[in-house]
């Protein structure tokens, strides 16, 4: 079964995200800012990782340059979720080594195309 890290600091957005890729036959591992992410993936790498970009302690971006330098960090598939729409900010993303971006609010459907463009199912 793949593995997919879900992080965010919302609750609710984690638990929306946790259905949803569970739906899709993921085992869902959860942090609440990219401070945990990281020790999450020490322990463990993911296939996946559905990262928000605004979170205290370390942000998305900082977590995905900090994941991408670390021992088999470039491994996972990195899929940005967050509402930032500015083209700025999406190229920003794609630079530090994300592989897809999805807007702020998803659903199954957005989801499941996003991780299917990067081969993950």
């Amino acid at each position: 079964m793949k593995t997919c890290l879900v992080v965010d600091d919302s609750r609710v957005i984690r638990k929306v995200a946790r259905r949803i890729l569970e739906d899709m036959a993921f085992e869902v591992i959860e942090a609440e800012d990219g401070s945990v992410a990281m020790r999450n993936c020490e322990q463990h790498m993911p296939d996946a990782i559905l990262l928000d970009w605004n979170m205290p302690v370390l942000n998305g971006i900082e977590f995905l340059r900090a994941l991408r330098k670390s021992p088999g960090g470039e491994a996972p598939v990195v899929v940005f979720c967050t509402t930032e729409n500015d083209m700025t900010a999406i190229v920003e993303a794609m630079e530090a080594g994300a592989n897809e971006y999805i807007m702020k609010p998803f659903d199954s459907e957005i989801v499941q195309s996003k991780f299917a463009e990067v081969g993950l199912v």
